[in-house]
């Protein structure tokens, strides 16, 4: 396996730039994903790994090779694509031998590398069927083994899991977070999901308009996003946002917009202190908010009305409006809240988050 490393990468299309500057170092054998939403740049960056793209400026080096100019079957990388491409007329045994014998490998070893790639999808009994008899995930997990027999320094996956039903894309993200601990492989893995992002990645690579948001592992992006982009992608629901104003009193500062006025915790005041009167977003995600009870503090509280409400089973989601904005709680499965009730959040005022309106870069 090796590093791989990208040196201010860009990407022209005519007017269009995919990747702009982008410079990341992926470590050996780590899993690493790119995420954003469409058109964000990702896929081009792992066609310009692969070779399948050339890179308008900038460097790319898989282990200690510079491979801007070498060919994709040159770069010792193998890529698992979205939409599996297999030979249709093909077995799933030679679908997964094929590129072992066009480079030109003894049979004995290209039976013994599909028998143990087999082994660890669980697909030996699959070996005389053809893509057509396959299911969804079948088809997958041939795609996977066709990738892992080649023994290359790097996996490339494309969106390998867009194509399958929620559970079984479930069940695949767990099957592929194990693979990847037996292998040990240096891993690149591009989705427009961001749990998917938060379950399989060592480290997490935000994108947007083809420039890098923010870089980390899974929670600590989620618990300390960069900007209000980050914030708003990395978690499911989407964070809250309010457009609010600071507040100073004898008591310490305060939050304030049309129906809420919290305190400031006193770790965050000194952060927010240069913006005492003046705009800022405030942010909140879903399972931050709770029905008030009882011995809540009253600075921490807002009145709602409740607007819809999502019972999960597990959790209820409650899409409520506080003042003039609409937000979303997620409540104990256990709440008995109806559409149109007057119901009290309380809001935890250690999870509270605020970006600046202009930037939109975190405070603090």
């Amino acid at each position: 396996m090796a590093q791989v490393v990208l040196k201010g990468l860009l990407k022209r299309f005519d007017e269009v730039v995919a990747a702009r500057d982008l410079t990341l170092t992926i470590r050996d054998r780590e899993f690493v994903v790119l995420v954003g939403p469409s058109g964000c740049g990702k896929t081009t960056v792992l066609r310009m790994i692969a070779g399948l793209e050339e890179a308008t400026a900038g460097e790319i080096y898989i282990g200690d090779r510079l491979v801007n100019d070498l060919p994709p079957k040159e770069r010792d990388i193998a890529m698992v694509f979205q939409t599996y491409a297999l030979y249709p007329h093909m077995s799933v045994y030679d679908n997964m031998a094929f590129g072992l014998r066009m480079r030109g490998f003894p049979g004995a070893e290209i039976d013994r590398r599909v028998h143990e790639a087999a082994a660890l999808l669980g697909i030996q009994d699959l070996f005389r069927r053809k893509p057509r008899q396959l299911s969804g995930g079948q088809r997958q997990r041939v795609a996977v083994g066709r990738a892992i027999v080649r023994h290359p320094q790097v996996f490339l996956f494309d969106e390998p899991l867009s194509n399958l039903d929620a559970k079984l894309r479930v069940q695949m993200r767990v099957e592929l977070k194990r693979l990847h601990e037996r292998l040990l492989a240096t891993a690149i893995y591009v989705t427009h999901d961001q749990v998917e992002a938060m379950t399989l990645g060592d480290r997490v690579v935000v994108m947007k308009d083809g420039v890098v948001q923010q870089v980390g592992e899974p929670l600590g992006i989620y618990r300390r996003p960069r900007n209000r982009f980050v914030a708003g992608f990395i978690g499911s629901p989407a964070m809250n946002f309010l457009e609010a104003a600071v507040t100073g009193s004898p008591e310490g500062l305060w939050v304030e917009t049309p129906g809420l006025r919290l305190r400031v915790p006193p770790e965050k005041a000194p952060a927010l202190e240069p913006y005492r009167n003046r705009p800022v977003t405030l942010g909140v995600r879903p399972e931050d908010l709770r029905e008030a009870a009882p011995g809540d503090a009253p600075h921490a509280r807002a009145e709602a009305v409740v607007e819809v409400v999502e019972p999960l089973g597990n959790e209820i989601l409650l899409n409520v409006k506080v003042g003039p904005f609409p937000l979303v709680a997620r409540v104990a499965p256990t709440s008995a809240v109806r559409v149109h009730d007057k119901i009290t959040l309380t809001f935890d005022p250690e999870r509270l988050y605020f970006f600046d309106p202009e930037t939109e870069q975190a405070i603090g």
